[in-house]
């Protein structure tokens, strides 16, 4: 899966700009889109993104997580604010940094040591990526960068320390690909 992900990645950095299209300036203030490199590990986002000034953008993303590690579930929301720098002061529409925070609430159980509770964890970092906007308005962004977030967990029933929430803790690495539509 590495590979594959690794391949799609170099193709879309790499398409000529005359398959892509992206307009020139952009007149769209407003993106929706859903991420869809997060359906692999069970996690379905979507982010609205809104041009503020002509170099930056804020967006909010909403996702859903149905998860698990090893016999460890979980199942809640994620919400992540996050402002986009566009260096060529075309706000939605090019090369951007943009840093981010990230709350996650989660329930939490692991079925073989009968243990349940709720997980908080709250996070940022720093994503580098390029959205393209199509004469259409079909919209594609493909971001990467880093995550560090800080986790707890608070037992219901059963003993927390048997409820797998390293994923949730210290740096990862942040990716993705969505598609939506530019209005």
């Amino acid at each position: 899966m590495k590979k594959s992900l690794l391949l799609l990645i170099a193709v879309l950095l790499l398409a000529p700009a005359t398959l892509i299209r992206a307009q020139e300036t952009s007149t769209e203030k407003n993106v929706l889109k859903v991420n869809t490199l997060s359906l692999f590990v069970g996690t379905g986002s979507i982010f609205y993104e809104r041009a503020l000034t002509a170099g930056v953008s804020g967006q909010l993303g909403l996702g859903y997580l149905g998860f698990h590690s090893s016999d460890t579930k979980f199942s809640g929301l994620i919400l992540t604010p996050e402002v986009r720098l566009y260096p060529k002061k075309n706000a939605s529409d090019g090369f951007y940094v943009a840093p981010y925070l990230r709350y996650q609430k989660f329930s939490v159980s692991n079925d073989i040591e009968n243990a349940e509770g709720s997980l908080n964890s709250f996070g940022g970092g720093l994503v580098f990526g390029r959205q393209w906007i199509t004469n259409s308005g079909f919209t594609m962004d493909l971001f990467f960068g880093g995550h560090y977030g800080s986790s707890n967990v608070k037992a219901s029933e059963g003993n927390a320390d048997v409820l797998d929430i390293k994923f949730f803790k210290g740096f990862k690495p942040r990716i993705g690909f969505a598609l939506g539509f530019a209005f």
